[in-house]
């Protein structure tokens, strides 16, 4: 091996880093932070210092060390007991802090290992002391609008991504952070806005366009949805996210011919998306292609066994199709229960196909038994449908999508039938 550089640690010389390690298997992973001072050096001469509490960005995990990577490109081997995961390093943090009390930049350090731990009110206290101390970067403001979003400070995190464009203009992040506050605030408009900032900067951006996309979708603005997924298309017509994304518009918006068309897609740039075939599926069945559904739910289910939603789906069309070559309730009532085991019977669509799928099999005591469960389990939406559909069972009538449309024409029916028989009665 021919090493070009070495890391030496107080006494200690580390082997370096060569151009190719025979036994080293390539793989990015999360930076660590330097336990203690350590000396970048080429041929024995120091190109660079590596500092008490540095991240280090690392390129490699071998088992007994790290190869990271420093600023200015060089790469070096550090033994994984000079470096700790940052999880790991509050500790560190702490020596540095006891020593050079009015250091904020530390405290922001510390505040990184504590948002690893999950520990995030200890963050943000570090934050609030790192600023106090003068430290007023804008990334402190960014970070800490960050800490205050996952506790659900809202106005707090607001006013950090305020204030950290107020030091720097300039800056990204702090914009998509506070558009992500007000989708979670469920402020549509004003996280369009932001992204739409955004794109002014980062033109074509597709992380960013889909982030919009979502947010149109939410605001209920189809169109402009299906705008930014299409933007993205444009740019690259392989982005399979925005494609699942554009076809689930489709679908939410009632367009199922062109859903279907954007879940074909998805399938041929990954033939393995179980979630691709089931949602092609379910399009299919609304365009009333239930042969074709039937056969993608089938193939959703080869590539995973245990997908519940497709599971449902194909139940419920097992059930209620009005192809006599598809439909089978017998087959429907052993899929919903499939489907019902697999969430230890306490989903409620998996219900409500289990007993329309009893319904449709004729036993309706037991459609009866779990159309009950629905009723208590439904959304309060819901609850008004799902009796009717309860009565449509006592009344040993199948499952209807329009209970009210079916029960007048089962009337009708009835009355008709009724004057058939009084009209064969009077003419004996």
């Amino acid at each position: 091996m021919n090493f070009r550089y070495r890391l030496a640690a107080i006494a200690v010389v580390f082997a370096a880093v060569c151009s190719s390690a025979a036994s080293a298997t390539a793989q990015s992973a999360e930076p660590v932070v330097a336990r203690i001072e350590m000396k970048l050096a080429v041929d024995d001469e120091v190109v660079n210092v590596i500092e008490k509490g540095d991240l280090l960005t690392v390129i490699e995990e071998r088992d007994d060390d790290y190869v990271i990577v420093t600023h200015d490109g060089s790469k070096g081997a550090v033994d994984k007991n000079n470096a700790a995961r940052i999880a790991e390093s509050s500790d560190i943090y702490t020596q540095l802090i006891e020593e050079f009390p009015e250091e904020g930049r530390y405290y922001t350090l510390r505040a990184a290992a504590w948002w690893a731990l999950g520990k995030t009110e200890q963050a943000v206290l570090d934050f609030d002391k790192a600023i106090e101390l003068g430290y007023t970067e804008a990334h402190a403001y960014t970070s800490r609008g960050l800490f205050h979003a996952e506790m659900g400070s809202f106005d707090k995190a607001i006013a950090d991504y305020d204030k950290a464009l107020e030091v720097d203009p300039e800056s990204i992040a702090p914009i998509i952070n506070r558009a992500a506050v007000h989708m979670s605030r469920k402020d549509f408009d004003k996280a369009i806005a932001d992204y739409t900032l955004v794109l002014k900067t980062k033109k074509n951006s597709a992380s960013i366009l889909h982030q919009r996309a979502i947010a149109h979708k939410a605001a209920g603005e189809m169109e402009q949805a299906v705008a930014d997924f299409s933007r993205i298309l444009k740019n690259n017509d392989k982005d399979r996210r925005a494609v699942m994304g554009r076809g689930y518009v489709h679908f939410q918006n009632g367009n199922h011919a062109a859903a279907i068309d954007d879940f074909a897609k998805a399938i041929e740039l990954d033939p393995s998306d179980a979630v691709a075939w089931n949602n092609r599926g379910y399009n299919l069945s609304r365009l009333g292609r239930d042969a074709e559904a039937i056969k993608d739910y089938d193939k959703s289910l080869e590539i995973a066994p245990k997908y519940a939603l497709a599971m449902q789906n194909r139940a419920w069309l097992l059930a209620t199709s009005e192809n006599e070559d598809v439909r089978d309730p017998e087959a429907a009532v052993e899929m919903a229960k499939a489907a019902c085991e697999l969430n230890n019977f306490t989903g409620v669509s998996d219900l409500s196909a289990l007993a329309a799928a009893l319904a449709a099999k004729g036993e309706f005591k037991e459609a009866i038994g779990w159309q009950e469960k629905v009723v208590e389990m439904v959304a309060e939406p819901f609850k008004e449908f799902a009796e009717k559909i309860l009565v449509r069972y006592q009344n040993e009538r199948p499952f209807a999508l329009d209970p009210d449309k079916a029960n007048a024409e089962d009337k009708k029916a009835a009355e008709l039938e009724g004057k058939s028989k009084e009209q064969m009665t009077s003419t004996k």
